[in-house]
């Protein structure tokens, strides 16, 4: 359900497919502001949460810090929110130095991240590597998958194969796109236009996603986020509803198909991110709004 406004509002409306079958999954929330860090240097602070197909390390880093992956087995983003914050970035033999309000996208391998001014970063992985995911927080709540959630599948290779790519955030809003969306073999990133000022209450969004998760990350201000799960024939499965106010930074993690909006709560900057694994099929299909789309294809069946 969405506003005339909302460039949303024009994807096509998918009949609901809700089953009485598995119970619902909570909502996973990381209060990054108040919860002890996951990894912890002399220079730096790491938090990590999970979903179903994501994992998210948000980093507070001194100048100087270096943060590596060896091995790695599929791409990630490198998120760099602050315009005076870059990083040198090395992968599989290649350099490369990226300014700050940047997003990057790494590639499989050996990948070293050096912050000569430190900062915020955020990383995001898929749920492939086991130990990102036995590091997150919330590791226990994936003893077993949730069962509304398909098996992840990556998306095919970027034209030219893989290397680091670097693309800038600044990036106007435009009438009839949503946000700033880029997209990799793993995940899709959506940099929402800033909202200054809270959000209208007469122009929400409430929506829901049958079979994938969404991960909402606020970097400025505030949020509340309203969640609805639906009723089914199966009582033992109803939720009551949640309205968790978060500020930032934080992470939560909206499972399928539980209705969900976000209101930004303060009177500056409300910033967040929302981020999803493996691409969405109902953004990429719109034309113009991912903005990287010559460098990854879609699936030959999307």
């Amino acid at each position: 359900m969405y506003d005339t406004s909302d460039p949303r509002s024009r994807l096509a409306a998918a009949a609901p497919t809700v089953t009485t079958a598995g119970a619902f999954t909570p909502a996973e929330i990381g209060r990054y502001y108040e919860d002890a860090p996951q990894q912890v240097t002399d220079r730096s602070k790491t938090w990590m949460t999970r979903g179903q197909a994501i994992v998210v390390a948000y980093t507070e880093a001194e100048p100087g810090v270096v943060l590596e992956r060896t091995g790695q087995i599929d791409e990630y983003v490198l998120l760099l929110p602050d315009r005076d914050k870059g990083a040198e970035i090395e992968a599989n033999g290649e350099r490369m130095t990226v300014a700050g309000f940047s997003l990057v996208i790494l590639p499989p391998g050996d990948s070293r991240i050096v912050l000569p001014e430190g900062g915020r970063i955020t990383r995001v992985f898929s749920a492939q590597s086991e130990d990102l995911n036995a590091a997150c927080a919330n590791a226990g709540s994936f003893s077993a998958e949730h069962p509304r959630i398909p098996p992840f599948t990556p998306w095919p290779d970027p034209v030219g194969g893989f290397k680091i790519r670097a693309y800038g955030l600044d990036v106007p809003p435009q009438k009839g796109r949503f946000g700033r969306i880029f997209r990799c073999t793993t995940v899709m990133v959506n940099y929402l236009d800033p909202q200054h000022g809270p959000r209208d209450i007469e122009k929400l969004s409430p929506h829901h996603h049958d079979d994938f998760e969404q991960g909402s990350l606020a970097l400025d201000g505030s949020f509340t986020h309203h969640l609805r799960w639906p009723w089914t024939t199966n009582l033992n499965v109803w939720r009551e509803d949640e309205h968790p106010h978060l500020g930032a930074p934080s992470l939560i993690v909206i499972p399928p198909p539980a209705i969900h909006t976000s209101r930004g709560m303060e009177a500056g900057l409300n910033q967040l991110v929302d981020l999803f694994a493996p691409p969405r099929f109902d953004f990429s299909r719109q034309p113009g709004w991912v903005l990287n789309s010559d460098d990854y294809p879609m699936p030959a069946d999307g």
